[in-house]
């Protein structure tokens, strides 16, 4: 017995339409996509909302998938004859080969994608090979079209210019992603080969001079000494915008190879010692966000390779092909061509001349262009020289820009709060749900993951502290302690906290963030303080209290390379929910964690978060968890409210002792061990996520001279000098 086939019935009307459009339709996305793309990409390094980041990497992926498909489509359709089809709209398509194999160099240029964005994660940048395989079948698939069109193709000579135009465009994509990638990064570092100086020459001076009786001695130069003097040239005081910029790209310049793990000399770490020790907070933030900035574009867009004698020139082939294009087409008589392949064919030029222009534009105001102009604040061009002129002319512009314009990564830090997890009731339903759904990270997101503004008495606080432990630090002994400090060093040196909590110095990194986290929380509901500088206190540990356990759950790429955090990690967290939500679940009763609120359309419960934390530091916690509970739970919800209140009988007892200021520093420790123990490929991604906080506090690390990236061998910052005479 045969098997029955069952046609979906299509209504004709329904598959001339798909015929007459199907082309059509996807050549309108493709430029679609290329303008969302141009526009939109820039906005990812200065904003974490999932609005922008969610319908950019649609776009990115949908975009080569639409190009890939429409190129297809062209070469399907080409040599056809007319009665092999059917359908009026399907027999004109045949009949505009010529138009069509037009169409197939736009697509070449849509391939390329435009100067904004190359990759969308630094893995893209692997995939460079397939990119270049790629262009290479593209090219051939545009060819064959060309040359189905021919002899009939009234349209062969801007056919040929812009296909030459999207050849360009697809090779700098191509040669972009190779030098973002690992291996094509390393290679851009490498210096050429330097013998350095001449040893045998230097030695048959000197034997000469020693067989003629002179005078002749070998002194030793400590470039050490040479490097600091020209550190102190840079200037003092306050930077202007131009001189943030500048200075950001030398030290983008200098330091770039953190990317691949590289390690730097001594000179270059006390160069960058001596000019971070000279700035303000706020200086200092900026010249890392621009070098943060220059880090972006070299992994993920094209501009490393436009800013280039070879780039000046596609770009300046570019513009004119397009121009010359336009008008080639415009004096073309189209009477054979179909009204609606007209207009898709102007829109093609007339976009990708907009979209040409839009990308000089940006580069004009880009900090390239400033970096071309005048790549040195030591440098003083001719006041009248046309590189000055334009200079002043962009500086000025730029100044005029919106602040979120010129705002350069997304300024806000992401916060998660475990008791807030544990003492919302109104989600215990969904949970549930989600997680068997494998869709607890969507429920965490839009419940429980917030994004606070990153605070100027944050910024100073962190500035303040790395340039405190970078100034009295020479040895990199001591900067190895400093820097695998797990939270503990602040206890040592903290005149009167010295062995208050030493059988919590070896526990796990990951048990110190959740413990700290809780009594953060627990200390901060308990007090009330209006003083500006103790609630300003109070602000920043909170801030980093929640930072860190958002790195801790959220973040798993970034800790999971740090020492000490376990894979059973989140074992500890889910046992400290599971013990919380059960202890407030007890308190809903008394109406202390909880009170009933009138909503519209019933009653309602809201948290009480203050109340809850209350409750929490009245547990007597008189005997340890251990010994009640044995190794049945990792819950450290009763640890930490035995160590807060711990903390608030200090307080009480010792007016001298600020809690606030120990629990800062402790949080800032904590944050500095992320920062220089998590790979430094997986902190530069974050760039392209809006920034992350640990990824500026890792560069300034590295900046005070405070990272584990410096060699210990003096004996290269000597140099010898010949001296003849007394």
């Amino acid at each position: 017995m045969g098997r029955m086939i069952i046609e979906i019935p299509i209504p004709q009307e329904w598959k001339e339409v798909w015929n007459a459009w199907n082309l059509r339709g996807v050549i309108i996305l493709s430029l679609s996509l290329q303008t969302f793309l141009i526009f939109v990409a820039p906005l990812r390094k200065r904003t974490k909302t999932r609005l922008t980041v969610m319908p950019l990497w649609s776009a990115y992926l949908l975009a080569d998938w639409v190009a890939n498909f429409a190129v297809s489509l062209i070469s399907n359709s080409q040599g056809k004859p007319t009665g092999e089809t059917s359908g009026k709209n399907l027999r004109t398509i045949v009949e505009n080969q010529g138009l069509l194999a037009f169409w197939a160099p736009f697509l070449l240029v849509h391939l390329g994608g435009p100067d904004t964005i190359t990759a969308f994660a630094m893995e893209d940048n692997e995939l460079w090979f397939r990119h270049l395989l790629g262009l290479f079948f593209q090219c051939l698939a545009a060819v064959y079209v060309f040359i189905q069109s021919l002899p009939q193709n009234r349209l062969w000579i801007p056919t040929m210019v812009m296909f030459i135009n999207g050849i360009l465009k697809y090779a700098e994509r191509t040669r972009s992603l190779y030098l973002a990638s690992a291996d094509g990064f390393k290679d851009s570092l490498l210096k050429e080969a330097d013998p350095g100086p001449n040893y045998a020459k230097f030695m048959d001076a000197y034997v000469s001079k020693k067989e003629a009786k002179l005078p002749t001695r070998i002194e030793m130069i400590s470039m050490h000494e040479r490097a600091t003097k020209r550190a102190n040239k840079a200037k003092r005081g306050i930077l202007t915008e131009l001189e943030v910029v500048q200075y950001g790209y030398q030290f983008y310049e200098k330091f770039r190879g953190l990317v691949v793990d590289m390690i730097f000399s001594q000179k270059e770490r006390n160069q960058s010692r001596d000019f971070f020790h000279n700035r303000t907070a706020s200086d200092a933030f900026k010249v890392v966000e621009v070098e943060l900035n220059f880090i972006y574009d070299v992994l993920f867009t094209k501009l490393p390779v436009v800013y280039s004698k070879i780039g000046a020139i596609s770009r300046i082939f570019s513009f004119v092909t397009i121009c010359s294009t336009i008008v080639l087409f415009f004096f073309k008589n189209k009477s054979n061509f179909e009204d609606a392949d007209v207009t898709i064919t102007y829109g093609l030029l007339y976009g990708a001349l907009v979209l040409d222009s839009s990308a000089l534009l940006m580069l004009l105001f880009s900090d390239w262009t400033i970096i071309y102009l005048q790549k040195s604040p030591d440098d003083e061009p001719n006041d009248w020289s046309v590189k000055s002129i334009i200079l002043t002319f962009i500086t000025r512009l730029r100044k005029w820009n919106l602040k979120f314009k010129h705002r350069r990564w997304s300024q806000s830090i992401s916060t998660y709060n475990l008791i807030n997890c544990c003492l919302n009731p109104q989600t215990e339903y969904w949970e549930s749900i989600f997680n068997k759904l494998g869709l607890s990270w969507f429920l965490d997101d839009f419940f429980y993951l917030k994004n606070e503004d990153f605070s100027e008495a944050l910024r100073d606080f962190i500035f303040e502290e790395l340039n405190s432990k970078s100034k009295p630090v020479v040895d990199l002994e001591t900067v190895e302690k400093i820097s695998s400090s797990r939270g503990y060093w602040v206890l040592h040196i903290e005149k009167g906290w010295s062995g208050l909590f030493k059988d919590l110095e070896d526990a796990d990194y990951d048990h110190s963030i959740i413990l700290w986290h809780m009594v953060t929380e627990i200390c901060y509901n308990h007090e009330d303080n209006k003083e500006k500088d103790q609630s300003d206190k109070q602000n920043i540990a909170k801030l980093l209290s929640d930072y860190m356990l958002h790195l801790l759950i959220k973040q798993q790429s970034i800790m999971s390379a740090v020492a000490g955090i376990r894979q059973l990690r989140f074992q500890i967290v889910r046992d400290t929910c599971a013990e919380a939500k059960r202890f407030f679940k007890e308190k809903r009763r008394t109406e202390l964690c909880y009170q009933k609120k009138t909503v519209q359309g019933g009653q309602g419960i809201k948290f009480n978060h203050k109340a809850a934390c209350t409750e929490l530091l009245k547990v007597k916690a008189e005997v340890e968890q251990v010994a009640i509970k044995g190794g049945k739970s990792k819950s450290l919800l009763f640890d930490s409210c035995k160590l807060a209140k711990k903390l608030v009988d200090i307080q009480i007892k010792e007016a001298n002792l600020d809690k606030w200021d120990v629990i800062n520093k402790l949080w800032m420790e904590l944050l500095c061990y992320a920062a220089s123990h998590s790979r430094a490929s997986v902190k530069a991604a974050q760039i392209s996520r809006g920034g992350e906080l640990i990824t500026i506090v890792w560069l300034l690390m590295t900046h005070f001279g405070l990272g584990n990236q410096f060699e210990i061998n003096k004996d290269q910052e000597i140099l010898a000098k010949l001296i003849v005479g007394k």
